[in-house]
């Protein structure tokens, strides 16, 4: 597929913080109707019965320039939750929508004794680009035992800057378990570089599991590869609910313009997640500020 411009790690992430593109990069035209039904996606996605989805919403409307109503809408649900997974969810999505001070929210299920929510605090302080004084995620990088937390943790690392964070992750890319092999490949597609390219294609072509395979797709797309653009989009039509949702995030991770007119499509998928992410790839790729 032909995409206007090759871009790397730097716009995967913004994206995982709700920054505005540059006006160098990309962005697609959509008419005031395609927007309006983006928007009541994102919404009843909000307000929807499915946490996780909901989440996604609230990251979507942020995305699109409608933090406001997000903050309006998670703040009461985060004095209430007590579920330290889901209030992970609820806080990152308010710090991403605005309100930086609920990053002590993740700091503090981090650094509990409970590790209920150890995994989504490292990967959501990775996503907001957050780690406070640095001991918890330091610690949670130390969790060999924990190979999932381990790897949130050399995210948020490695998106610091860590030479060792990112060998981890690269040298994750080969374990045995597909699940996780591919969270490594996700990482790297949003804070690795072009040598990372490479390692994603060997890793690519000695896999058989489906999911982990379109996750090296899909990070090779992010980085800026076109055989991996080309995979993406076909996986936007894919008869796997789960490859169309994560392919639809992975197009605007990219700010691959071309594949609009099937995210277009997804705003009608039958799938709630799909569609959601769809709508947030449209909304972020159609961001001038």
């Amino acid at each position: 597929m032909k995409n206007c411009l090759l871009l790397i790690a730097g716009v995967a992430a913004c994206l995982s913080l709700g920054v505005p593109a540059a006006a160098a990069e990309p962005t697609i035209e959509i008419d005031a109707a395609t927007r309006e039904r983006c928007l009541v996606v994102l919404r009843n996605g909000l307000h929807g019965d499915d946490f996780w989805p909901a989440i996604h919403a609230a990251e979507g409307l942020t995305l699109g320039g409608y933090g406001a109503e997000v903050r309006q809408c998670l703040e009461p649900k985060l004095a209430t939750e007590q579920d330290d997974q889901r209030r992970c969810g609820i806080a990152r999505e308010l710090v991403r929508a605005g309100d930086r001070s609920k990053s002590s929210v993740l700091l503090g299920i981090l650094s509990s004794d409970n590790d209920h929510g150890h995994v989504h605090a490292a990967e959501s302080l990775y996503k907001l680009n957050e780690l406070g004084d640095g001991q918890a995620i330091r610690l949670g990088f130390a969790h060999t035992d924990n190979l999932r937390l381990r790897l949130m943790a050399a995210a948020a690392l490695g998106r610091a800057g860590s030479p060792a964070a990112l060998q981890v992750l690269r040298e994750t890319l080969n374990d045995s378990d597909p699940e996780v092999a591919r969270l490594a490949a996700w990482v790297l597609g949003r804070i690795g570089d072009p040598s990372d390219i490479a390692r994603l294609k060997l890793r690519l072509s000695n896999s058989d599991d489906r999911l982990a395979r379109a996750f090296f797709e899909h990070s090779l797309a992010a980085l800026g590869d076109e055989s991996g653009q080309q995979a993406l989009t076909r996986n936007l039509t894919s008869d796997d609910a789960t490859i169309r949702t994560f392919a639809a995030t992975f197009a605007g991770d990219a700010r691959m313009t071309d594949a609009a007119s099937q995210l277009k499509k997804m705003l009608d998928d039958p799938h709630p997640d799909a569609a959601i992410r769809a709508a947030q790839s449209l909304l972020w790729m159609a961001r001038k500020d």
